[in-house]
């Protein structure tokens, strides 16, 4: 399918009837919207309900700036979704929320630009959030500045695979947050930086849009990137009894030195135990 194609599915958060969103503790997990679709189809219809429930929010200091990629980079999404999202992937590689670099620029997980254009391919218009802090311009694809989690993240499974197919075969990656929240002075909040109450608030939907999103997918295991991911995914799945394996790996932030003395091997290491690194490795072909 092309990433020119537009399926409709926008036109859910703009009007069409909202798809009721299961209640973990009240209802128990529920079967996610548009069954009988194809997966990448019932996947955009939970992000975009996920939207809708999202704008309801409200968020206060220290946040001062809300970015939400799969609002104005809808496009560039919607081609990474209906390019990648395929019948038969067991699995899932979870993030956390977009960084300024990465997703924020091209509506892409990690989605630093080299690696999004030169490897995924990914085509699209870039739009701008409403309210756009000076510092943290969006100028998409075009973006300049390199996101090293991102450059880290998809530079590893570029080497290893080779080319995408071999890692959509059986991998996809997602975010449990689209929310990118700034500071006053442009600072990147991460959701645990957030006051607990509305932090809590916005978890709790993105738990809820996670199990759906696992079961449109139809994964077998959820491996985190980072111990948040990994904590979160597993404790939303399992209060929701969704029957699905969840692991972590170590996330490849600057922030983090152990990453910074050599996340490729940890991560390798890591897949290698998991059975995960020899359906990847072109090597094995």
């Amino acid at each position: 399918m092309s990433c020119a194609e537009d399926t409709g599915q926008h036109a859910l958060a703009d009007g069409g009837k909202e798809l009721p969103l299961c209640g973990s503790e009240e209802q128990g997990f529920q079967p996610g919207p548009g069954v009988g679709q194809p997966p990448s189809a019932r996947f955009l219809q939970v992000e975009l309900e996920l939207n809708a429930h999202l704008r309801r929010l409200s968020f206060s200091e220290p946040v001062r700036h809300i970015y939400n990629p799969l609002e104005y980079a809808w496009d560039t999404h919607r081609c990474y979704v209906h390019r990648y999202c395929r019948p038969g992937q067991r699995i899932l590689f979870l993030g956390m929320n977009p960084g300024p670099f990465g997703m924020a620029q091209t509506g892409v997980p990690f989605g630093e630009v080299s690696s999004v254009v030169d490897w995924l391919q990914i085509t699209g218009e870039v739009g701008h959030p409403q309210d756009e802090h000076p510092k943290r311009r969006i100028t998409g694809l075009a973006c300049t500045q390199k996101e090293v989690s991102g450059a880290r993240f998809w530079g590893f499974f570029r080497k290893l695979c080779g080319e995408p197919a071999l890692f959509f075969q059986h991998c996809f990656v997602h975010n449990l947050c689209p929310l990118m929240f700034l500071g006053a002075s442009g600072k990147n909040l991460t959701p645990p930086e957030l006051p607990a109450g509305e932090r809590e608030a916005l978890l709790a939907l993105c738990d809820i849009a996670l199990c759906q999103a696992v079961e449109a997918l139809g994964v077998s295991m959820v491996i985190g990137v980072g111990r948040v991911a990994e904590q979160r995914a597993r404790k939303a799945l399992s209060a929701a009894g969704v029957r699905v394996r969840v692991e972590g790996i170590m996330h490849p932030s600057p922030r983090n030195p152990r990453a910074n003395k050599g996340w490729e091997e940890v991560a390798r290491a890591k897949l290698e135990e998991l059975g995960v690194l020899s359906l990847l490795n072109k090597d094995n072909l």
